[in-house]
This record gives C-alpha cells, sequence and structure tokens, in this order.
C-alpha cells in the first residue's frame, strides 16, 4: 500500500512531499525549530502529517476484518495546542457479534534538548480503558513530557468484525501539512460515499481497483474399510480460490486549513470537511445482494423503536401507579398533566449528564434509584404521560455537539425528548433540565428536527426550534447628580430562553456573586438591593432589580456634560470583525432586546443636542433596530430595539449584517451633551 502512495504522488507532480520523510520515529530538528506554522501563525498545533489506511482482510473463521491503521505526527507550539497531545479511540460493543480491538498502540514525544533531539517513549501504564456509553468504551493516552516546540507521533491499529466503517474526518481545528487517506473495500462491500455538503474544503476522492484473491480450505472426511473394526476415516482437503475487486478510495492532501471558531458559529463540527461511507448492501460472489442495508429514516426509527431498552420501555407502568394518581386527582387539561408530570420527574429522578437515545438502566431502575440517563428520564415521562390517557410519544433528536447527520444512520440520532400533542397542539419536554419549560428546550437540543414516535407505528418529523421570540426588557432609570455621578434604578423582565440562561447562571448563585458578576467589565460601576425573583418558578418570566451608582458616567469639558444615555447598557463592540465569513451566524433562537431609559436632568441644565433617530432594518425585516431620543421637560426618554427574527444567518448576506449590527453598535455609543442653563 505504501508503495501505492508514492506513484501516486509522482503521479500527481508532488515530489515536495514525497521528498518529506514521514516512516515513524523519523523526526527533523527542523520540525521541532519551528516556532510557529507557516501558513496560519495563529495555530497552537499543526499536524504534520496523518495518515488512515482502512483494509478488509479475509480470514477464514471470521470471514472479512476491517483493519484500521493510523498514523500521526504532530507539532505543539505552545501551552494551548497541549490538548492535541491527549488522544482518545472508541470501540464499539453495542453488539455481541462484532468485536472491535486496539492494538500496536506506539507513541512517542520528540524535544530539541541543545542540539540533540531526546525521545520520550508512551508507556503501557498510560494508556486506559473505560466505559464511554453503553454503546462504545475508550481507549485513551497522553503522550509524556509534552513542552513547547515538542513534536509527538503515535500510530495504533484498529480491527472490526463490522463492515460498518466510522466516518473520516478530512478537517481539524488546526492546520493539516499533509494528509493520507486510503480506504480499501471488498467488491463484496457496497458502500455509498458522502461528502458533507456544508464543508469549505472538498477533497478530491479518488478511486482505482486490485485484483485479489481468497483461498479457502475445505474438508472432506470418508470412512474407509468395513468389518468388525468399523474402518477408520480419510482426510483430505480441497483449495477453493474466489477472484473478487478490491475497491480503493484514496487521497493525498496538503496545506488543509484549520477549521476555525468564528462568533456564533455554533457547532463547527457541522462545517467540517468529512467523508462517510453507508454500506448500503452485502454481495454474494455472483454480485447478487444478499442483503440490502440501504435505509430511510423510517427504517432507522423503527429500528431503535424495536430495542427494547427504547420503545419496549414505554409499557413498564405498574411501579409508578400509586404515586401518579395521587399527582393527577382532578386534572383534565393534558398539558396540565404533562407540566405536573415533567415536574415530578425532575423531583425524582436526576439526568446523570449522560446521552442516549436508549436507556442506560431501565426506566424502572432509574425511578427507583434517583438517577438516569437522558433516555432514562425522558421515557419515564412518556410512560406516565401515557398512563394518564394523555397523547404522549418520545422524539428523537441529534444535539448540537452530535452534528446533523449526511444520510439516515441510527447514529444520526442520541437523545430522546417527550411530545405530547393535544386538541391540535404540541408541547415538547426535556425533564433533564431542571429551567426548561414546555417547548423551551435546553438549547444543546436545538439543532435540525426531531422524528416523532407514534403509538400506532408511525413515525414523523417535527420542528425543534420555537416559533416566538426570547425577549429581555430593561427599563434604566437615571438621576445624573452635580457631582458627575449617575444614580438609578434596573428592572428587568426576561422570558423563554433568555429567561433560561439567566436561572442556568446565577440560580443558586450567592447574591455577592450575582452582584459581582453584574457588575463585571461595567466601569466604576456599584450595584446595590438586589432582587431575583421567579428564579425557580418557571411558569413566570425572570424578574431582576436593583439600585446602582456610577462614579465614570459623566464627562465635564469645560462647562458642558457629555454622557452615553445607556451607561452600563451600550454594547460595547461588533462582535462580528471578519471581512469575510466561512459559516453561518447561528444564534439558535429569534429574540429582541428592549431598553426604555427615563433620566432626570441636573438643576441647571438643559440638553444642546440629541442623538439622531434611527431605524433600519436587514434583509426586509429579519433583523430590525430602532433608536429615538426627545426631551420630556426636565426629562430625557431613550427607546431602543434590537429584533432578531431570523436566527441563522447565511455566509452570503454576511456583510450586510455586519453592517447592520455595526451601526447597532455605533448608534449606542453616541452621547448627549448638556450645557448650563
Amino acid at each position: 500500500m505504501k508503495k501505492l502512495f508514492i506513484i501516486s504522488a509522482f503521479v500527481l507532480g508532488l515530489f515536495n512531499l514525497s521528498a518529506q520523510d514521514y516512516d515513524f520515529g523519523d523526526v527533523s530538528k527542523s520540525e521541532l525549530q519551528e516556532k510557529y506554522h507557516p501558513t496560519d501563525s495563529s495555530a497552537n498545533a499543526a499536524i504534520l502529517y496523518r495518515n488512515v489506511d482502512i483494509s478488509f482482510n479475509y480470514s477464514e473463521n471470521l470471514g472479512f476484518v476491517q483493519q484500521r491503521e493510523v498514523h500521526v505526527r504532530l507539532k505543539i507550539y505552545n501551552k494551548n495546542g497541549f490538548d492535541w497531545a491527549n488522544e482518545k479511540v472508541y470501540l464499539y460493543k453495542g453488539n455481541a457479534n462484532i468485536r472491535e480491538n486496539i492494538k500496536g498502540i506506539k507513541g512517542f514525544t520528540y524535544n530539541l534538548e541543545g542540539n540533540k533531539i531526546k525521545k520520550d517513549k508512551l508507556k503501557g501504564n498510560a494508556v486506559f480503558e473505560e466505559e464511554a456509553s453503553e454503546m462504545y468504551t475508550v481507549n485513551s493516552f497522553v503522550l509524556p513530557n509534552v513542552k513547547e516546540g515538542s513534536v509527538i507521533e503515535y500510530t495504533y491499529t484498529v480491527t472490526s468484525t463490522s463492515p460498518f466503517i466510522d466516518d473520516l474526518e478530512l478537517q481539524f481545528n488546526i492546520p493539516v501539512n499533509k494528509l493520507v487517506v486510503n480506504v480499501a473495500t471488498p467488491q463484496f462491500y457496497r458502500y455509498n460515499r458522502f461528502l458533507n455538503p456544508k464543508a469549505k474544503f472538498l477533497p478530491k476522492i479518488n478511486e482505482r481497483s486490485n485484483d485479489k484473491r481468497i483461498t479457502s480450505t475445505t474438508r472432506n472426511v470418508a470412512k474407509l474399510g468395513s468389518g468388525r473394526g468399523g474402518g477408520f476415516l480419510s482426510s483430505s482437503y480441497d483449495m477453493n480460490d474466489t477472484d473478487y475487486k478490491e475497491i480503493i478510495l484514496f487521497l493525498d492532501e496538503e496545506n488543509i486549513p484549520a477549521l476555525k471558531s468564528e462568533s456564533f458559529s455554533g457547532n463547527l463540527d457541522n462545517y467540517k470537511a468529512k467523508l462517510s461511507l453507508e454500506l448500503s448492501a452485502i454481495l454474494d460472489n455472483r454480485n447478487i445482494v444478499r442483503k440490502s442495508f440501504t435505509s430511510t429514516w423510517d427504517k432507522v426509527s423503527k429500528a431503535i423503536f424495536d430495542n427494547e431498552n427504547f420503545g419496549g420501555q414505554l409499557n413498564k407502568r405498574s411501579f409508578f401507579k400509586e404515586d401518579l394518581e395521587s399527582l393527577s386527582s382532578g386534572v383534565e387539561d393534558d398539558f396540565q398533566k404533562a407540566f405536573l408530570v415533567e415536574n415530578f420527574v425532575k423531583s425524582k429522578v436526576k439526568w446523570n449528564g449522560m446521552y442516549g437515545k436508549y436507556a442506560q438502566k431501565g426506566i424502572r431502575s432509574a425511578y427507583k434509584e434517583g438517577e438516569g440517563n437522558v433516555a432514562d428520564v425522558n421515557l419515564l415521562v412518556v410512560a406516565m404521560l401515557r398512563s394518564l390517557g394523555v397523547n404522549a410519544n418520545p422524539v428523537l433528536v441529534s444535539t448540537r455537539n452530535n452534528g446533523i447527520p449526511l444520510f439516515p444512520t441510527r447514529d444520526g440520532f442520541n437523545y430522546v425528548i417527550c411530545s405530547v400533542e393535544s386538541d391540535g397542539d404540541y408541547a415538547l419536554i426535556d425533564a433533564t433540565e431542571p429551567f426548561s419549560t414546555n417547548n423551551v428546550l435546553p438549547l444543546r437540543v436545538l439543532n435540525w428536527k426531531g422524528r416523532v414516535f407514534k403509538e400506532n407505528g408511525s413515525s414523523n418529523w417535527v420542528n425543534l426550534k420555537p416559533n416566538s421570540k426570547s425577549s429581555e426588557s430593561t427599563m434604566l432609570n437615571v438621576t445624573l447628580n452635580n457631582d458627575f455621578t449617575a444614580t438609578g434604578k434596573v428592572r428587568q423582565n426576561i422570558t423563554t430562553y433568555s429567561a433560561l440562561k439567566y436561572r442556568q447562571k446565577y440560580t443558586g448563585v450567592s447574591k455577592e456573586d450575582h452582584i459581582k458578576a453584574l457588575e463585571a467589565d461595567k466601569g466604576d460601576l456599584v450595584i446595590s438591593e438586589l432582587k431575583y425573583e421567579n428564579d425557580k418558578d418557571i411558569t413566570q418570566s425572570v424578574r431582576v432589580s436593583y439600585d446602582y451608582k456610577m462614579s465614570d458616567a459623566i464627562d465635564e469639558i469645560g462647562e458642558n456634560m457629555y454622557f452615553n444615555p445607556m451607561l452600563f447598557m451600550e454594547a460595547k463592540e461588533n462582535p462580528f470583525k471578519l471581512d469575510e465569513r466561512k459559516y453561518p451566524i447561528d444564534f439558535i433562537v429569534p429574540f429582541k432586546e428592549n431598553y426604555l431609559v427615563n433620566i432626570a436632568l441636573p438643576e441647571g441644565y438643559t440638553v444642546a443636542s440629541l442623538p439622531e433617530p434611527l431605524a433600519i432594518e436587514f434583509k426586509g425585516g429579519e433583523s430590525k433596530f430602532v433608536y429615538f431620543a426627545k426631551v420630556n421637560g426636565k426629562y430625557l426618554q431613550l427607546k431602543v430595539e434590537l429584533e432578531v427574527n431570523n436566527s441563522l444567518i447565511q455566509p452570503v448576506d454576511y456583510k450586510d449584517f455586519k453592517a447592520f449590527f455595526e451601526k447597532t453598535v455605533e448608534k449606542q455609543a453616541e452621547q448627549i451633551v448638556l450645557v448650563k442653563a
């Protein structure tokens, strides 16, 4: 296989890359002396070389066994790159018929000491195995003695009796100097291939084939002789050859750019270059389909539902019957029942932090032990509501960190919530989040769509994104004093997702720490008399109020006063600084921010100038901004509104949205001038 790559490089004219020696252990002084990446000086680390070689070798006992060989060489530029010295390898254990093992783990850290290269070997006791989930174990290791400037290198091989191939990552959060990937599959396994269409880097996948042969042995046994001794057995062996084609996909790429985070970019993995190979069929040696794997979301959904740890949990009801009867007595409305059950489960069973579409302990054990994974908790909600006659169904979800699947696959779902339908309306419930309410799901869930399973066996998609805007309304009362301080009171009303985030951040936090957080980065601001209402009553909006004193609110120039009417509430800077953007802006949910400012003018001063009013829109009202100030006797009133109705801004619209947002920031920075009367 190595010869193949050298020939391919020659044909492609890549002499400069072929000349680089990437044999394991041949680390050069020039690699160790490199202080920063030549094409990306901001990189904390870089992949100097990554080779992934996947092949299938035939065994008479096991059939085709998949082998994945990985060889990585990495450069660490600074301390922020140290995490790249940690490697985790996940092995599937969710099927008794599939065996996956890791072998041949070898690794070294290279450092330059004086003019000599010092090697530190990865020791066997530094390799650990642990349970990652009900479906996977994880083998992890950390390369030793990593410093700024180190080069690390490791290799390992994973064997699997499964014909399913894990996704191949072709891009990372750091630059890649050279990437070589080779996937050789027998003609008996047919795959559909997918490159992530959202990726900006799309490598060329090459294809060729090899002639291969399987030689198998058949034992023939014959009985020879007769009579009272019974004769004897004779064995002979036949050698059988089967010729087949090996399909090879390969790529050889250099200078792959890092996948870099941009403000409000969401899950970057959704935009990562990767190759997915979907097993569509297994064929016999006559090229006739023996087993088809081509799937639809309906088939995937049914396969998951039929699992005992999913659909099998929903009929287990006797253990909670007594508790449920007392809870729901006299309640007729289905959504009220759902609210009561959701909060009962929240108080009864705590989420252990583990995702999963399948129950880890089973809802009965989770109920008795008071703890379980996502499926334990939310399948329990479904089972309880169904026992009350409510039309409740499980909803499969792919969380934000799981990305959006490229084709129908069970791995496309990693989470489950509950749906309640009544009188043409529906509510979505996740009882793992203490501060979530109906249709206000944890942000981790707001990704793509969910798949609802009905009791009659049918399934359909449901939109997870909220239809209504999250809002934050602020009333700021200001008194400008002759000692050039500003004092007053703030009142805030915060709803839905803004309320969820506020509760997650501040509920359970001491008042002192709460005040410190509100004062942070706000200049010479002192807050007192803080009140935080409805911190645990999730049926109500969050209400916050406090008094304040700001000592640096006013600048005196001559006999004039200059101040920003929004004081410490203004947007300090535009978070969108790049000239161009590769990925969408993802605010996750639409939102609205309102500010109503009432300013009592100091005695002996009048307003010399006010900011001009401004009302602007982005893309026909997808976002809006209004700024309006007026004087009313001894008072100055300011109204500011920012409304984002479409939470996903595509890169093609980035420049216009950046300009729109820049105007909102500039406007909020404008000052008012007061002169002595």
